[in-house]
């Protein structure tokens, strides 16, 4: 009797965390974090430069997006990275290789979170005629 009840907890418990997640509310996991730091989500946002072969977005065209899109979303700071990105091309299967911008945001934890990267990233690929912008959203131990 003991078995089965813990079998419809896990099985309750599994339903519940997908429902969550279903419904967009942002979970931290557990990690063993040690000392000040903290579990939080990080954000990873890859920003392609090219636009067709050549770079579109300059280095002034971007800070004013950081200032218009991702700044007022995102206000507790964040931190910009020069990249270089890679990726294959679906139509002639080259490789092909980009100036990019790493946007790490440390999220705060809201149930806005997603839906503010999802309108970044929207506003990204429409204001520089972009295909695709790559997210990774990622446990960490934060401390500050």
């Amino acid at each position: 009797m003991r078995l089965m009840r813990l079998t419809r907890l896990s099985v309750l418990s599994f339903i519940l965390l997908g429902a969550a997640q279903t419904a967009g509310m942002t979970q931290t996991p557990s990690l063993p974090c040690h000392g000040a730091q903290r579990p939080k989500n990080v954000a990873e946002l890859l920003f392609g430069r090219n636009i067709g072969k050549r770079l579109g977005v300059t280095e002034s065209a971007f800070a004013r997006f950081l200032d218009r899109e991702v700044t007022p979303r995102f206000s507790d700071g964040l931190t910009t990275i020069d990249a270089v990105g890679e990726w294959r091309d679906r139509g002639n299967g080259g490789i092909v290789r980009e100036r990019s911008k790493l946007v790490e945001i440390v999220l705060p934890g809201n149930t806005e979170d997603q839906a503010r990267l999802d309108a970044i990233v929207a506003a990204y690929k429409r204001d520089f005629r972009q295909q695709a912008v790559g997210v990774i959203v990622r446990p960490a131990c934060v401390s500050f």
